[in-house]
């Protein structure tokens, strides 16, 4: 089978013989024969980056302190905690780290799940 192979904008025309495997058996330049026509690739989706979270209530805002993924999470809106209350344990670096409250209060809102990544600075919850 010939083939019409177009590589960094040169034609080349390419006989293929079919066995078991497929064998390149011949390469030539391609210029004088007509391409033959080849079906596009659909364009991959694009993935749009997740919304982030809108922050409604007011208070202590509880920051991730590092870029990494949410192994636990300790805290649930309504709940009252104490300063120093382990709120989630955040793995960076194959190490895992206590984020805890920086203040007394009530949990007003808790802005991320087990398994979400997050970035340095990220809004992990706000106590109110």
């Amino acid at each position: 089978m010939k083939y019409i192979v177009t590589l960094n904008g040169k034609n080349y025309e390419v006989d293929v013989t079919e066995t078991e495997e497929a064998i390149v058996t011949n390469i030539s330049d391609a210029a004088a024969a007509p391409a033959m026509p080849v079906a596009a690739a659909a364009p991959a989706p694009v993935q749009s980056a997740p919304a982030a979270p809108v922050i409604t209530g007011n208070g202590t805002q509880i920051k991730s302190p590092m870029p990494g993924s949410i192994l636990k999470v300790n805290a649930s809106q309504g709940q009252t905690v104490k300063e120093g209350d382990v709120l989630f344990i955040l793995e960076a670096m194959k190490m895992e780290n206590e984020i805890v409250a920086s203040a007394s209060g009530t949990v007003s809102q808790v802005l991320v799940t087990k398994g979400q990544t997050v970035e340095t600075d990220a809004v992990l919850a706000v106590i109110g």
